[in-house]
């Protein structure tokens, strides 16, 4: 097992690395090929910049172990949920925030009425997936049945209790058909595409910026990609962007979509 570096040994790094990459052309670990304005390999998955803090985006000396701005550490964080180490201000794992600017931008983001409505649409959604739709004409009898079965023990209880005609309540959640489960999945996920467009990210001069802010406007509960303005590409998130400078946008995911980083 390899022992973590220390804070020498990741200077030391960072220096080798700012001295590859203004070479340009290649990254320095892998050696593949990058444009001049990446901070991130998509063949290795590796942040690059050793001038810039890939936490907030504020420059800093290849001798730093810590941004001066943020105080993130050079090496990277790990998750506390998920135990991933990330490069970046949100964990590109499971999406929780790592840094104090982080935990306020998602805060702030919480406040927004797009975003209320986002994750209520999500919740919505996740509980539509977990029903148990009406399959055949038999379930149709089985649930007619059932609800009989209920309102005569109903009202043989209430009628124990001295109410010689109680009024039983209907039930308020009924069994659907698959069509209609289908149908109703289909219109929250429509909203919710036009919503994710509404808040699309914008061209920015901050690769970090981007990422944080689309990080936290992501909703949890529907499987999205991140579909950058670069190569119009489907990445997991922003985070596997080599330029998300350019900006981006969240859209649901169909069935057998592929996205790039899981190639």
């Amino acid at each position: 097992m390899s022992q973590p570096r220390t804070a020498p040994q990741q200077m030391e790094q960072a220096r080798d690395m700012a001295q590859k990459v203004s070479m340009g052309g290649v990254c320095p670990s892998c050696g593949s090929p990058l444009d001049d304005d990446a901070d991130f390999c998509e063949s290795c998955h590796r942040y690059v910049r050793a001038d810039v803090c890939s936490f907030c985006g504020a420059h800093f000396s290849p001798q730093d172990a810590f941004c001066p701005e943020c105080g993130s550490p050079r090496g990277g964080i790990v998750c506390p949920t998920c135990h991933t180490m990330n490069d970046f201000a949100f964990c590109k794992q499971c999406g929780t925030p790592l840094t104090d600017d982080a935990r306020m931008l998602l805060q702030k983001m919480k406040k927004m009425p797009e975003y209320q409505e986002m994750v209520r649409l999500a919740r919505e959604y996740d509980s539509l997936s977990l029903e148990n739709p009406i399959a055949s004409e038999r379930d149709t009898i089985r649930e007619a049945n059932s609800n009989k079965f209920r309102e005569h023990v109903l009202r043989l209880l209430a009628q124990d209790q001295g109410e010689s005609t109680p009024e039983i309540p209907e039930v308020k959640q009924k069994r659907r058909s698959k069509e209609e489960l289908q149908r109703e999945k289909e219109e929250k996920l429509a909203r919710l595409s036009e919503l994710l467009s509404k808040m699309e990210t914008p061209p920015q001069a901050s690769p970090a910026h981007v990422r944080n802010y689309a990080m936290a406007q992501k909703p949890a509960g529907v499987r999205l990609a991140w579909v950058c303005n670069w190569k119009h590409a489907m990445h997991s998130s922003p985070c596997g962007c080599a330029k998300p400078q350019m900006g981006g946008k969240w859209v649901v995911l169909g069935r057998g979509s592929k996205i790039k980083d899981d190639v």
